[in-house]
């Protein structure tokens, strides 16, 4: 099983599009993880560049967020089918409320695979505050119910949430790993969902329990042909500032980049399911 790395777009917007894609091809990535504008002419011109760079693209969604039903299961449809229009590996989609029912979230992934029917573009949804999959028990609920459904695991939202690393939510975590199609390798804590810096020692016991969740993650994905990581370490407000200057107190490029090395390393020899080098 091959690992693919993708680079987020987010916090790197305001750089000319066509630098960013020289940076993402210089510093490693296999790809990049973004959205899309609707307008057609931009949106195309986007993933052409993409793709002139011989890199990979995982599309993302996460604009809608229509209190109305009706008005968010439009403006859904509306995303996820210009999106799969770039033709991406996958989509990734920050899906439906945490206040929704369960019948009407699963009436958008009931909707986001009639799309990946009729598309051919697998469509997996993201945990993610304020969606449908905010906390690892809610998650658990509708895994048991849709055991078909896939997910891009993201632990640094059910940390903050629960305000723990989900000691006493095994089963709820190893559900979820088994259902993982994609990973979103941030590091939260119990009071945020990203630490300042994962590379300074005192956060070093959040990243190893998000580590060890990643080893397992690897591990259930090993008989896959390839499996794909975005390192996503945010832009302020993710990223904490400096309270008296207002500057961030790391570099994001620079964290992502590390995290993506940090785990090229540690996954060399993912072929062998037992070799998962220490994190040194």
């Amino acid at each position: 099983m091959k690992l693919l790395f993708f680079c987020p777009l987010w916090g790197s917007e305001s750089m000319p599009f066509e630098q960013f894609l020289h940076q993402v091809k210089d510093a490693g990535y296999d790809g990049v993880e973004m959205s899309f504008p609707l307008e057609e002419k931009e949106r195309d011109a986007k993933a052409e560049l993409i793709d002139s760079f011989g890199l990979k693209l995982i599309a993302q969604h996460w604009e809608t967020v229509d209190r109305d039903f009706d008005l968010h299961r439009r403006n859904f449809e509306l995303r996820l089918c210009n999106l799969a229009k770039t033709q991406p590996l996958f989509i990734n989609s920050q899906t439906g409320k945490d206040y929704y029912s369960f019948d009407q979230n699963r009436a958008l992934f009931d909707l986001a695979k009639g799309i990946e029917k009729e598309t051919g573009i697998p469509i997996v949804h993201e945990t993610h505050r304020g969606k449908w999959s905010f906390a690892a028990h809610i998650t658990k609920a509708y895994l048991a119910q849709l055991p078909d459904l896939k997910i891009t695991l993201d632990f640094s939202h059910w940390c903050v949430t629960a305000e723990s690393f989900l000691k006493d939510q095994k089963d709820a975590v190893e559900q979820a790993i088994r259902a993982a199609a994609h990973l979103h390798a941030r590091v939260g804590y119990s009071e945020g969902p990203q630490v300042p810096d994962p590379r300074v020692s005192v956060w070093e016991p959040a990243l190893n329990h998000h580590l060890n969740w990643w080893d397992q993650v690897i591990e259930s994905n090993k008989n896959q042909k390839f499996f794909t990581v975005t390192p996503e370490f945010g832009a302020p407000p993710y990223m904490v500032l400096h309270p008296l200057t207002g500057d961030p107190l790391a570099d994001q490029w620079d964290i992502n980049v590390w995290m993506m090395n940090l785990m090229k390393k540690r996954y060399s020899k993912v072929s062998d399911p037992v070799s998962f080098k220490e994190n040194k």
